[in-house]
């Protein structure tokens, strides 16, 4: 599958946040808290995987040929408020669209030790080789938002020339695992942190309630920081020696100039999960990489309009324009 054409580089962006929501804390927290959204109807498809293990991907029917899947961020899934809200606008234009749980975030757990991680490409490329083979010739395009536009990035990179989508766009990317990790163990960012741990530990604690781990309770619980839930935690179970070297081989921005599929990525420099330092140079893009960067937006935020009573969320605008302009020939 040839890359398509786009203009690639850094290019500022055309979102103008909501005068109402002035800071990145507050285009983050906004559509997280207060956005009224209904989930979409959605089918679940179970996925068994390999290695004994599965997951779950939700589906929304579309009238066309074309396939959307969106790779969520992390401890999030089809009912986080930036999924439901691009599933709902995929099925109104007629896109076959699902969210590809990573391993026990679909509210079961999963069945190994193991769980997910921001490096983790190999669940993406099991998945995407399968939709290939089931609807052969017709153009899929793939979406990740913050962890799950990391893995995306970093799969792209991998795959190169031989990746099988037509584009792809990713949200709010962690590209520097370690600085970001270091900008949510300060304040105030320390409360994103607090509830995502919170999160990942009630997970841990039901695994170690129902099976055998090679983790104990006590490295689920006194962990204070990603770095220290990672360093005893994630690295272990994924077979990494530290904290240090999962951060070092999973961040993907060292890995954008590999990339040869048409990407979109879109990024503000007010993410209250990360500092703008780890924003990529333009050097280190593929020629098929577009960056998208906003002084204002927050986290997965992105939300315009006049009032709170009628805002908009540009995502909703922005990520499928782009889809359809590169697939349109398709």
């Amino acid at each position: 599958m040839p890359a398509s054409s786009i203009c690639s580089g850094i290019f500022e962006s055309e979102f103008a946040p909501a005068w109402w929501l002035p800071s990145g804390h507050m285009q983050t927290l906004w559509p997280a808290i207060f956005r009224l959204l209904p989930r979409p109807r959605t089918s679940r498809e179970r996925v068994e995987l390999h290695d004994g293990d599965f997951i779950d991907i939700d589906w929304v029917p579309g009238q066309g040929g074309r396939t959307a899947l969106i790779l969520h961020g992390l401890e999030g899934s089809s009912g986080s408020h930036y999924a439901r809200g691009m599933l709902a606008e995929l099925h109104r234009r007629g896109w076959h669209a699902g969210v590809m749980h990573f391993r026990g975030c679909s509210g079961h757990l999963n069945r190994l030790p193991r769980n997910y991680h921001s490096g983790d490409t190999a669940d993406l490329d099991f998945v995407v080789e399968r939709l290939r083979r089931r609807r052969p010739g017709a153009p899929m395009v793939l979406m990740g938002y913050s962890l799950g536009g990391n893995v995306l990035l970093k799969w792209l990179s991998e795959r190169g020339d031989a990746a099988p989508v037509a584009a792809a766009v990713a949200v709010s990317v962690p590209f520097q695992l370690e600085t970001v990790t270091r900008r949510l163990a300060s304040w105030p960012s320390r409360l994103y942190q607090w509830r995502l741990l919170s999160a990942l530990r009630r997970k841990m604690h039901g695994k170690l309630r129902s099976r055998p781990m090679p983790v104990g309770a006590d490295d689920v619980s006194t962990g204070r920081d990603f770095f220290s839930f990672d360093d005893r935690i994630t690295a272990p179970l994924h077979g990494f020696a530290d904290a240090a070297a999962y951060y070092r081989e999973s961040s993907c921005g060292q890995y954008l100039n590999r990339i040869r599929r048409s990407t979109l990525i879109i990024h503000a420099l007010d993410d209250p999960f990360m500092t703008p330092d780890v924003v990529p140079s333009e050097d280190a893009l593929s020629a098929q990489v577009r960056l998208e960067i906003s002084p204002r937006g927050g986290h997965v935020g992105f939300i315009s309009g006049g009032t709170p009573l009628r805002p908009r969320y540009w995502l909703e605008e922005r990520i499928p324009r782009f889809l359809e302009e590169v697939t349109c020939d398709m």
